[in-house]
């Protein structure tokens, strides 16, 4: 579905991040994976080559313009460009918001906002070169209903949610799509780790009667990646179950 497109996918080296990474490849793309570490990129990277996946990767600071536009300019010198972006590196959150202190808060923009920010900005001059692209958010359930704790990752996803409205009508001109994918609660190493009388009342509340799997998330980012989305932008896709919380 992206036979030789040139995908990068930060936060690539765990859970849907890494699943995005695995199923662009399957799907033909030449990928790239950004991770927040020299050795969690390295793991990564000889896990999916154990599978006969060969990828690259890298480890820039995503809060550093300076070092994203110097890895970007890299990747354009070794591929020669740059068809599709997926920004999915983030951080969640669930304390009170008096136990949530200003540095929680500004780390958690700083890498749910910024940080994607200074991808696209990174990018986008190199996808209108090449006459289009596609760029693709990860968002969350909670941009739509919130949480009941953890304001600063729902406030992340919210802006998230803006971004990608905002840039896909200035972008749109240049043949650049901007969309987001909300997943709800999916089975990634976290929730896995919970305790089984925590996960059970959770998928009681999804209609569907399970809670998402990584493939599910990675097939709604390669839908709207691929040319079957060609009139597809500006959008919020939830893919969450029908979960309501």
């Amino acid at each position: 579905m992206i036979e030789n497109k040139v995908a990068i996918i930060t936060g690539g080296t765990r859970g849907i991040g890494l699943e995005i990474v695995r199923l662009f490849k399957e799907n033909g793309a030449k990928v790239i994976l950004f991770g927040s570490r020299e050795e969690t990129v390295n793991k990564a990277l000889e896990y999916l080559k154990n599978d006969n996946l060969e990828v690259d990767g890298y480890y820039p600071n995503l809060n550093d313009f300076d070092s994203v536009k110097k890895t970007v300019e890299e990747i354009i010198a070794k591929y020669g460009r740059i068809d599709i972006l997926v920004n999915n590196a983030g951080i969640s959150a669930n304390k009170k918001i008096e136990e949530t202190s200003v540095s929680d808060f500004t780390s958690i923009m700083n890498l749910n906002v910024n940080a994607i920010f200074h991808m696209i900005k990174a990018v986008v001059p190199f996808m209108k070169e090449n006459g289009g692209g596609v760029i693709l958010n990860t968002s969350s359930m909670v941009s739509i209903y919130g949480q009941p704790s953890g304001v600063g990752y729902p406030t992340s996803k919210f802006a998230v949610n803006g971004m990608t409205k905002s840039l896909a009508r200035e972008l749109a001109p240049f043949k650049i799509r901007v969309n987001a994918v909300a997943p709800g609660i999916t089975n990634t190493d976290m929730v896995a780790s919970l305790p089984k009388e925590m996960i059970e009342p959770l998928i009681k509340t999804i209609p569907l009667g399970r809670i998402g799997e990584p493939r599910d998330i990675a097939n709604a980012f390669l839908f709207l990646a691929s040319d079957m989305a060609s009139y597809v932008t500006g959008e919020i896709l939830s893919v969450d179950g029908a979960a309501r919380v």
